[in-house]
């Protein structure tokens, strides 16, 4: 059985002769960047439309009300089958007797026992093995008001959104917490939007929702057990070109949730740095995702997203001068193990060439968010001629302070370290303005996005998504069940 029914030619075939992808983690056959088309979620079939995932442990107190409200809510208001999974992570009271309990009475609970603890291993092992198309999971204590899952599922139900989360950090979002919570929620956001070129605007809000062909794709490349596993899936679909519709949330902090958010947070940054390792040694194929999964050209390789959070100049800054630290640091390494068995001029050029390269590389991915090996032969050219400049000023430091007398080591450790400080600020200007400038291309123009929203009564204040596509209106979503059986195709260029 299919997770979506796909309109006829929305996915185009190979050519005669085309390969699939290998040992990418069985991704579909390639289909050319910016011409992947989402099909309206076809919700005629048997299965259930919505699988709501509730991870818990040792939830015993809370669970039955939960599970109650939630199956209320969406046998009320959701115009389609659902089912309701918990997932229990080993817990050790009564939690899953008391799922399994309130499963016999309600026909849509299901219950899934796990051995390992995790909210990131529950959702991976539910969601690969649920058959619904759409996917979305929340906290047991549903501090987010059930008001926003409407406008959460109607852009993926409707095919306008590969992922859908709620975000507790935007104008519109009306949220209930202590000052420490908001201070780590917004101090991790602006790590990732630093340093990560991330541009959603909230990682870790209990509250999301993903197309299951999408997460087919996604979730065999994601590692994170526990909490991380929402940034490291969010991380991965932004660089894949997939669009992530957000939802301003009305938010009630839980005064008796167990989270530790401190252990949380430094977990976080450790799932950064593993992320971020990934990304560079090509454990994850995001070349070969990219090219099966984007709608249209990659964020990251546009100059125009500069005009967001994660490509603006500080961002670009704060990671330009992150990879600017580590390769002054190995230049010293470099030009002090040289100068031992050379002159100063020759070590200079060997510390510089060396660096020059791996600096290039560095700033090409992380600082300009460019991917694949287009321009990479230019882009390393124009970083040679850029690396000529540094040559002439740290050289000409050298030459000016031997000409004055016979300098001591950290004599000439501090010159070559401030001309290279010098030169460094001048590379960012010649990467920003020359080697990395976006050239642009042509690209297809977009089709209009069909307005029928998959929901019957979404409520458009709840949504703004970071896209700036509005939410279909209440009168487009008036004959909702009609309209998804009969809308066209989607193809959508970002």
């Amino acid at each position: 059985m299919t997770l979506t029914d796909q309109a006829p030619g929305t996915l185009p075939h190979p050519p005669a002769g085309a390969a699939t992808t290998a040992g990418t983690g069985g991704l579909p056959p390639f289909l050319p960047t910016g011409r992947t088309r989402r099909s309206p979620v076809n919700t005629g079939t048997m299965v259930p439309v919505l699988d709501v995932t509730v991870p818990v442990y040792n939830e015993e107190r809370d669970l039955e009300q939960c599970l109650r409200r939630l199956h209320a809510y969406l046998h009320g208001t959701f115009p389609h089958t659902f089912r309701i999974t918990v997932a229990d992570n080993a817990s050790t009271d009564g939690t899953l007797k008391t799922a399994e309990r309130i499963s016999r009475e309600l026909r849509e609970v299901t219950v899934v026992h796990l051995e390992e603890k995790g909210r990131g291993n529950a959702l991976r092992k539910v969601w690969l093995a649920s058959p619904s198309p759409v996917l979305a999971y929340m906290d047991v204590d549903l501090s987010t008001d059930l008001a926003a899952l409407g406008p959460l599922l109607a852009p993926l139900i409707s095919g306008h959104s590969d992922l859908a989360i709620g975000t507790r950090l935007t104008r519109n979002s009306r949220v209930i917490r202590g000052p420490k919570r908001e201070f780590i929620s917004r101090s991790y956001n602006f790590l990732l939007h630093s340093l990560m070129g991330a541009h959603f605007s909230d990682a870790q809000c209990g509250f999301k929702a993903i197309r299951a062909d999408i997460a087919q794709q996604l979730l065999p490349h994601t590692l994170d057990n526990a909490w991380f596993f929402d940034t490291e899936l969010l991380v991965l679909a932004e660089k894949c070109g997939l669009r992530v519709h957000e939802v301003p949330v009305d938010w009630t902090d839980d005064p008796d949730s167990s989270v530790d958010i401190v252990q949380t947070a430094v977990a976080d940054l450790r799932g950064m740095a593993r992320l971020s390792k990934d990304l560079v040694s090509g454990r994850i194929p995001v070349p070969e995702l990219r090219a099966a999964l984007a709608r249209g050209p990659v964020p990251a390789m546009s100059r125009g997203q500069e005009q967001s959070q994660g490509g603006s100049l500080f961002g670009q800054l704060v990671r330009f001068g992150a990879i600017g630290v580590v390769s002054t640091l190995a230049y010293l390494l470099i030009f002090l193990m040289c100068r031992g068995v050379m002159d100063p001029q020759l070590a200079n050029f060997l510390a510089l060439l060396v660096t020059a390269v791996a600096n290039t590389a560095a700033n090409r991915r992380f600082t300009f968010g460019i991917q694949g090996s287009g321009y990479a032969a230019r882009h390393h050219f124009e970083g040679l001629l850029v690396f000529g400049i540094g040559l002439a000023l740290t050289s000409g430091a050298l030459a000016l302070v031997h000409s004055a007398t016979t300098p001591e080591r950290w004599v000439e450790i501090l010159t070559v370290t401030a001309a290279n400080l010098a030169a460094t600020a001048v590379k960012f200007l010649l990467f920003r303005l020359w080697v990395f400038r976006h050239r642009r291309m042509t690209a297809p123009a977009a089709v209009g996005t069909p307005a029928g929203a998959g929901l019957s009564r979404p409520d458009p204040s709840h949504a703004t998504p970071a896209d700036g596509n509005a939410v279909p209106s209440q009168a487009d979503a008036a004959d909702m069940d009609e309209s998804i059986t009969r809308l066209p195709s989607t193809e959508t260029a970002d």
